[in-house]
């Protein structure tokens, strides 16, 4: 087992067809196959063996799909970082995950390059491009042309990568996810959706995040099919290769599809070559699933995952009419419980935690023992996502578990406002949070990013939310803002939202 079949298997099937296109540059099958062999012959000369941890930190490209196969062709263990990561957090996860290997990118090195030329720990300092900067080794010069290289056989539990997931509180917790989980999770999501072989994925998550790399890169390589790549998500690139490509297909976050139904908005596409969509990384409001399918005639199909899940296990079904607001159903190989907070099962139509099961499920977080124990208690991964099942087994997320907000001792939801808000004509993008209350304990508040063009004041925000949920539920206080912070992939992020 080794999660580098993937690629091999197809590059044997599909030699010549375009494996990745990255601006004016194309590899196929074959050629992407060769540079995986050529870069592990080199990677192994350097001492890099099975079980070493090499970071890999720097945009998409094709260099960067290069160094993830070859790593796994060699049995190393892929660290993908985020290189927008700052000395703090690099230093944690440097020092936590025992690293010995560094491949980056000379534009990305200011915070990175100071912790890895000044540590014993690394062997081996790569950069992308023929000239390293002092201290690192150029990647291309490392590349040696021996033909196939012995794919490292791995063990069904051997770690393929490290996966840090940024917490709520405290320092991030690498998850362990294995050749096993990772192959499983992209053949499973691959082979449940209906693909032909000239389909286009259009490569607008970054690789470094686990939703990329599996619904984007592995299912797409395990399939033969072309990624149409980008360094980061451009609007305008991506909603012009939507009206030019023959057939195409969006694996992406909410965000994402918010940005493009508000061009389609402005400007509707002369033509669209979607044929289906896919949305996990947060939930996607129900308005803005309505506006991007009316104006791309295109269906999305909402799923839902986490980083130790590998990370996919729950999706609406494809081909199966799709319930607006729902994340669908377990996927093959996975079981979902919602549970009380004894774990015992609630009945449908009740909230409850979600929690599952299933081959993507991580091994652990390294050097987290209790950590560990507590998000798989029972042998079931505790998501701390709450939701409601209906009738038909199919589920809804109504909220993290630790952002339900307790107001006079009513629970709010938070979804709930947000897909009121949502409604708002002026409304393009909102998140609503708990702020403290020295009386109620918390008090419901938005923050609100309007429409361009449109106006609508915080007072009208407010009234607008109070004439259509319980008078306890409207936010009280709501900010109107020209940017809402966000992570890598585009999500909405809570946390670092404060009144």
């Amino acid at each position: 087992m080794n999660l580098a079949r993937l690629l091999t298997e197809s590059a044997a099937r599909r030699p010549d067809h375009p494996a990745v296109i990255f601006g004016n540059r194309q590899v196929t099958y074959a050629e992407l196959d060769r540079r995986t062999n050529a870069l592990a012959w080199g990677l192994k000369r350097r001492g890099l063996g099975p079980g070493d941890v090499a970071v890999l930190m720097m945009p998409s490209s094709i260099e960067w799909i290069t160094v993830y196969y070859a790593l796994a062709k060699l049995g190393a263990v892929v660290l993908p970082v985020n290189f927008l990561y700052r000395t703090d957090e690099l230093r944690h996860i440097f020092t936590d995950s025992g690293a010995c290997a560094f491949i980056g990118r000379p534009d990305h090195l200011t915070y990175a390059g100071p912790l890895v030329l000044g540590s014993d720990r690394f062997r081996l300092a790569l950069t992308a491009g023929k000239a390293g900067p002092e201290g690192f080794e150029a990647l291309e010069d490392i590349f040696i042309d021996r033909g196939p290289f012995p794919v490292h056989e791995a063990a069904a539990d051997d770690t393929l990568a490290i996966i840090y997931t940024s917490g709520t509180t405290g320092l991030a917790k690498g998850a362990m996810l294995t050749h096993m989980s990772l192959e499983s999770n992209a053949k499973t999501v691959a082979d449940m959706r209906y693909t032909e072989p000239h389909d286009i994925c259009l490569g607008v998550l970054p690789l470094f995040h686990i939703y990329g790399q599996t619904s984007t890169l592995n299912a797409s390589i395990y399939l033969g099919l072309t990624i149409r790549l980008w360094e980061h998500f451009d609007p305008e690139e991506v909603f012009g290769a939507i009206e030019t490509e023959d057939s195409s297909i969006l694996i992406a976050v909410p965000t994402i599809f918010n940005r493009l139904a508000e061009m389609a908005g402005k400007r509707p596409p002369s033509r669209s070559s979607l044929r289906f969509c896919v949305s996990g990384g947060a939930s996607l409001p129900v308005e803005v699933l309505r506006r991007f399918e009316e104006a791309f005639r295109v269906t999305i199909y909402e799923g839902y995952g986490l980083t130790e899940c590998s990370p996919v296990c729950v999706e609406n079904p494809y081909g199966r009419a799709t319930k607006p607001g729902s994340i669908g159903i377990p996927i093959p190989g996975f079981k979902a419980r919602l549970v009380d907070a004894n774990d015992l099962d609630v009945p449908a139509g009740e909230v409850g935690e979600l929690i599952v099961q299933g081959p993507g499920v991580m091994k652990g977080y390294l050097n987290r023992p209790e950590a560990t124990a507590e998000a798989l208690k029972g042998g079931w991964l505790h998501t701390g996502d709450l939701a409601r099942r209906d009738e038909d087994g199919y589920i809804y997320i109504v909220d993290r578990k630790k952002e339900m907000i307790i107001r006079g001792g009513y629970n709010i939801y938070p979804r709930e406002i947000e897909e009121v808000l949502y409604r708002h004509p002026a409304v393009l993008e909102c998140a609503v949070v708990g702020m403290p209350h020295k009386d109620l304990g918390e008090e419901v508040a938005a923050v609100v990013l309007l429409r361009e063009g449109r106006e609508a004041s915080a007072e009208d925000l407010k009234d607008w939310v109070k004439e259509r949920v319980a008078p306890y539920k409207y936010p009280r206080v709501v900010r109107i803002v020209k940017e809402l912070p966000r992570t890598a992939t585009g999500k909405i992020l809570k946390r670092a939202i404060s009144f």
